[in-house]
């Protein structure tokens, strides 16, 4: 089956571009971005997925403004052509690596908008995350990119619009691709697993760097993955993307990562948190985080009761929500995953950014037990 991507030389294997590597219905290849004003006055955030098996195409769009979260969302069948559109909620890819496009066409949300996040980092490979079972099924397969920018254009949440410049709203953008836990999962006679997840991720904007953090634990603590970097900004904003063989060349990779979290009570969300890490020199490195506001992915489709990344909709549905802060019930499996947008600060420097978490389990170090019940003190 050919589409117009085989026009390009851009094929991994001699399958045409639209015939998936495996035929694993947790096949996936997704965008993700957000963006934040440093006085935590705004925040938002997009996403959108191809799941080639399931032949879905899922988007949405969140805003947390007032108060109040307000989403959008749109699914319906994947085109073979990898259209990057659905509903009303298109990405464009302006200049590969350095600028791209979300726009959000007027809709019965109320929610709308033309986004450009230009670049100020190159881009980060992370690495890859690969997690295989006791019984020797692979669960999770999938590569992640990262990178910092500074969102351009303008908002609209229900009629009131909202200018985003630059200087003012900074943001983080992913890419990931692989096998991951997408959409309905298919039944097997295979013994249930009790579901665990400890992960955080913190990209961090300073006014003259950049900080990162990934990582994940087994419920005993344990890591099974870990990264932090400082990332400088690019130096010619201008100049094209290059391919990346030696990381090393445009970020510091740090070491001795350990973090202190205080939990809110009840809740399995950040009330303050401190990064520590070491360079190669020994130096130690300390980030403090002090919360602003806690964004509920579950706007963008990640654990959403109706709306979870891979859900088949048929054809095309378009749905949308606006619930207040204080109205998520923070142990309700679709509030688990969550960013936390803070205040940080770095030796001399105040920044902003984000702390992800997705703590779902039982976790030992911090006391988690069950699958979604709060810290308990």
């Amino acid at each position: 089956m050919l589409t117009p991507f085989d026009d390009y030389p851009i094929h991994p294997s001699a399958d045409p571009i639209a015939h998936p590597a495996t035929g694993d219905p947790n096949h996936y290849d997704r965008y993700f971005f957000n963006g934040h004003k440093a006085d935590g006055e705004l925040f938002f955030g997009a996403a959108m997925g191809h799941y080639p098996v399931r032949g879905v195409v899922d988007a949405a769009f969140s805003v947390a403004h007032d108060g109040v979260q307000h989403s959008v969302f749109a699914s319906g069948k994947m085109p073979l052509d990898r259209a990057t559109e659905i509903g009303p909620i298109k990405i464009d890819v302006l200049a590969p690596m350095r600028a791209i496009k979300v726009t959000i066409s007027p809709n019965d949300s109320g929610l709308s908008g033309e986004l450009v996040l230009h670049a100020k980092t190159e881009v980060i490979e992370e690495p890859r995350q690969v997690r295989v079972g006791d019984d020797g099924i692979l669960i999770m397969d999938h590569t992640r990119l990262t990178q910092w920018g500074n969102w351009e254009g303008s908002l609209t949440v229900n009629g009131t619009e909202i200018e985003v410049k630059p200087e003012e709203v900074s943001g983080t953008r992913d890419r990931s691709w692989g096998v991951r836990g997408v959409g309905e999962q298919i039944q097997t006679n295979r013994e249930a697993r009790t579901p665990h997840v400890f992960w955080l991720w913190a990209p961090l904007h300073f006014d003259d760097i950049c900080t990162h953090l990934a990582l994940h634990e087994n419920e005993d603590g344990s890591r099974w993955l870990e990264s932090a970097l400082l990332v400088p900004f690019l130096k010619n904003l201008d100049e094209p993307f290059s391919p990346i063989t030696d990381t090393s060349k445009i970020c510091e990779e740090l070491s001795d990562i350990t973090y202190d979290i205080e939990w809110e009570p009840a809740r399995r969300e950040m009330k303050s948190a401190t990064l520590i890490f070491s360079d190669k020199g020994g130096q130690q490195h300390k980030i403090d985080f002090e919360k602003y506001f806690t964004f509920r992915m579950r706007g963008i489709g990640y654990t959403h009761p109706q709306w979870s990344h891979g859900s088949n909709h048929g054809e095309f549905e378009m749905g949308y929500e606006s619930i207040a802060y204080d109205d998520f019930d923070f142990t309700d499996w679709s509030s688990i995953h969550i960013q936390s947008y803070c205040k940080v600060m770095y030796e001399n420097r105040v920044g902003v950014g984000v702390l992800e978490q997705f703590v779902l389990g039982a976790h030992e170090p911090t006391g988690f037990t069950g699958i979604t019940d709060g810290y308990k003190a």
